[in-house]
């Protein structure tokens, strides 16, 4: 699956505008995270159909910064155990993998976005 990251203005509705544009294209977001800064909004979304999400977005004239894969992983191993995300992240980190984004999606999902992915995949 892909990560698509959004720059948007910092003021009500943008968000609604973002899903409702996706949802009348039968885009599901399946995960999402945002984070004000400086005036904009950097909203990543998980959808199934990156390129489809993509094209719907950039024809409505949202601002895409990024496509990237992202590693998606089922969490129900670590729910409820402390000290499980810690040793998930710790193999990452033991490989000089880098974290440069994570978020929870549904269907109880994590979704990691990394500097080096197919060596992230070799790891998980």
């Amino acid at each position: 699956m892909k990560d698509i990251t959004i720059i948007l203005e910092d003021r009500p509705g943008t968000l609604a505008d973002l899903g409702e544009t996706l949802g009348k294209a039968n885009i599901n977001i399946e995960g999402l995270c945002g984070a004000a800064c400086e005036g904009e909004d950097l909203i990543h979304i998980l959808v199934e159909d990156s390129g489809k999400a993509y094209n719907v977005l950039k024809r409505a004239g949202f601002k895409i910064k990024e496509e990237r894969e992202v590693l998606v992983i089922e969490i129900k191993e670590i729910v409820k155990k402390p000290g499980s995300g810690g040793r998930l992240f710790r193999k990452l980190a033991l490989e000089d993998i880098n974290i440069n984004l994570i978020y929870l999606a549904e269907n109880n999902r994590i979704v990691i976005g990394v500097d080096d992915l197919k060596k992230a995949k070799a790891v998980l």
